[in-house]
């Protein structure tokens, strides 16, 4: 793989166009997520997926990371799946986290990746199903809509 302007380009574009796919999964994860708890969680438009893939893509340092980690997932294959398991888990794991943002949020959304990729089942190679989840745990994360994000944090220290 040779990463290059045209191809971070490239992979920001196929982002872009999973909207279809990737929305509707962040939405039944926001609403599973609430469900368990007891908060209600704002729903994702195609159009805030949309602002957020260019806000991570419009960052050169992470585009670079998050273009390759996209491009080798949807790669990704291992005769067999399962001895490959721990790689695309792995890829897709760290793909959410860098999209979702610095921490408390990064832990997050790597903790949200396991629960979006059981409620994913995408055909293709290994690496597509938990791209898709990656994607949705990601930008899950990043986007507002949980109470807890709304407002100062109540441990804010400022003197």
């Amino acid at each position: 793989m040779r990463v290059t302007p045209a191809m971070v380009r490239d992979e920001r574009d196929w982002v872009q166009n999973r909207a279809s796919v990737v929305v509707p999964l962040i939405n039944t994860v926001r609403e599973a997520l609430g469900e368990q708890f007891s908060v209600t969680v704002s729903p994702v438009t195609e159009d805030a997926y949309s602002e957020a893939v260019t806000a991570v893509f419009a960052d050169g340092d992470l585009a670079v990371n998050v273009a390759g980690l996209v491009a080798i997932l949807r790669d990704l294959d291992c005769e067999g799946d399962y001895p490959g398991f721990v790689v695309d888990e792995l890829l897709g794991r760290e793909l959410a986290a860098m999209i979702a943002g610095n921490q408390p949020l990064h832990l997050l959304g790597q903790a949200t990746f396991h629960y979006a990729d059981v409620h994913t089942h995408t055909a293709g190679v290994a690496g597509a199903d938990d791209l898709d989840a990656a994607l949705a745990a990601g930008f899950q994360t990043r986007l507002p809509g949980w109470p807890w994000t709304e407002g100062e944090s109540p441990f804010s220290v400022i003197d």
